[in-house]
């Protein structure tokens, strides 16, 4: 039996969850051993691992029928399944997480169908700046309960920030941005990042690698209510991308369409 759900009010639930489990593993020692392999494909650590089970008793106390989308667990129907999908990455951001570094999030996003599109709301939650960020679909997008106002990103590019960071892709891509952006920043979290862009706090956002949908669920349903742009652009349209685990494109994310463009042909090698 499906029961009308405050997602709000579960991914509060769900911070509160995630905040005990961080205070009772404290260190890397705690929260860095790895358990096994993630069904997204990476590893999952003790601090990934908790922070997921959390979630999932939060959504087995609900009367409700989805299918979830998670990072460690794959993909489960809950109750009878059907078309609205709950895509989860309870902390995005982990080895920010694991070593102590105070920038990673829980990601939620909640959709009526299969697609990209079709996500109706998102939830990203900063642990580190203790910032709550919320986009409903045709609502707006929403800062610690206040809506995103104030100046949008820039154009032409100051701030780009890179995710999915290891040495050896900054080192392939950073020289192709000369010209396209004025600095770079490598934070560590790609929703976290696709949040400061709906607030104009950077003004583009690229992966270096495939981007999956518990990345950017949550987060690019800020950037679309605010007006911006954002693509899959290996594997457009945007739109229609599966709500599941696979990474198919890397992502780019601006003020614009064209912005977005300039950016995929640096990372195409023009």
């Amino acid at each position: 039996m499906t029961t009308e759900v405050d997602w709000l009010a579960l991914c509060r639930g769900c911070v509160a969850d995630i905040d005990r489990i961080l205070e009772a593993l404290p260190t890397r020692a705690e929260r860095e051993p790895v358990l096994r392999a993630g069904e997204g494909g990476d590893d999952t650590t003790a601090i990934d691992a908790a922070a997921e089970d959390a979630v999932v008793a939060r959504l087995e106390g609900l009367e409700a029928d989805f299918l979830l989308v998670s990072e460690e667990l794959g993909e489960r129907p809950f109750g009878e399944g059907g078309p609205t999908r709950v895509v989860v990455d309870p902390i995005d951001g982990s080895v920010n997480a694991k070593r102590g570094i105070p920038f990673f999030a829980l990601s939620l996003a909640v959709s009526s169908g299969p697609t990209m599109g079709d996500v109706t709301f998102g939830y990203v939650y900063d642990f580190g700046a203790r910032e709550e960020w919320v986009a409903e679909q045709g609502r707006g997008a929403r800062l610690n309960g206040q809506p995103l106002a104030g100046p949008g990103p820039k154009d032409p590019i100051e701030i780009l920030s890179f995710e999915a960071t290891t040495t050896a892709f900054i080192a392939e891509k950073a020289a192709a941005m000369l010209g396209v952006a004025e600095r770079l920043r490598v934070m560590g979290s790609l929703a976290l990042s696709l949040c400061h862009l709906a607030a104009g706090r950077v003004d583009a956002v690229c992966s270096l690698k495939p981007a999956r949908s518990i990345d950017i669920a949550a987060a690019q349903l800020l950037v679309r209510e605010c007006g911006y742009a954002i693509e899959l652009f290996e594997e457009p349209p945007f739109m229609a991308a599966p709500l599941d685990l696979v990474g198919r494109s890397r992502v780019v994310a601006a003020a614009s369409p064209e912005l977005c463009g300039e950016i995929a042909a640096g990372l195409r090698g023009r």
